[in-house]
C-alpha cells in the first residue's frame, strides 16, 4: 500500500507530460483561428479586388463621348482586367454602366460578382458566412464645371 501511495505522489509531481497535453488542448483552437484568417482574408481579397474593378472601370469610361461608349469602356476595361486578380472567376463577374437616376451628371459603374463558389461558402452552418453576391459600385461626375 505505502508503494502504491508513494507512486501516486510521484505521479502527480511529475510534469513531464504537461506539455504534450497543453499543446494538445491549445493548437486545435491556434490551427482554427489561422484558419479562419485565411478564409476569411481570401473573400476580403476578393471584395477588395472587385472595388478596385469598379473604380478603374469607372475611371476608364470617362473617355467616352456618349452614354454608350462610356459603358462599353467600362464592360471591356472589367473584362481584359479581371484576369489580373487571381482570386476573381472573371465568368462570375456581370457590369452595370449607366448614368445615375439620382444625379444626371454622375455616371455608375456597378461591378457584382458571384463568390457562391468560393471555399468559405462550404464550411459547415455555424460559421458565419458573408454574402455570397458582391456588389461594388464606383460613381463618377461628368467633368468641366
Amino acid at each position: 500500500m505505502k508503494r502504491l501511495t508513494k507512486s501516486l505522489s510521484s505521479f502527480r509531481c511529475c510534469g513531464r507530460g504537461t506539455s504534450a497535453v497543453e499543446f494538445a488542448l491549445v493548437m486545435p483552437l491556434f490551427l482554427a483561428m489561422v484558419f479562419g484568417i485565411v478564409v476569411y482574408g481570401s473573400y476580403l481579397a476578393v471584395v477588395h479586388g472587385v472595388q478596385q474593378l469598379a473604380a478603374e472601370a469607372a475611371r476608364s469610361s470617362i473617355a467616352g463621348l456618349s452614354e454608350t461608349e462610356r459603358s462599353n469602356l467600362a464592360k471591356s476595361y472589367v473584362t481584359s482586367n479581371a484576369s489580373a486578380y487571381p482570386l476573381i472567376v472573371p465568368a462570375n463577374l456581370a457590369v452595370n454602366a449607366a448614368t445615375s437616376s439620382s444625379d444626371a451628371n454622375v455616371f455608375l459603374v456597378t461591378v457584382t460578382y458571384n463568390a457562391s463558389g468560393m471555399f468559405i461558402f462550404s464550411l459547415p452552418a455555424f460559421v458565419p458566412a458573408p454574402s455570397s453576391q458582391i456588389s461594388r459600385s464606383a460613381a463618377i461626375p461628368r467633368g468641366g464645371y
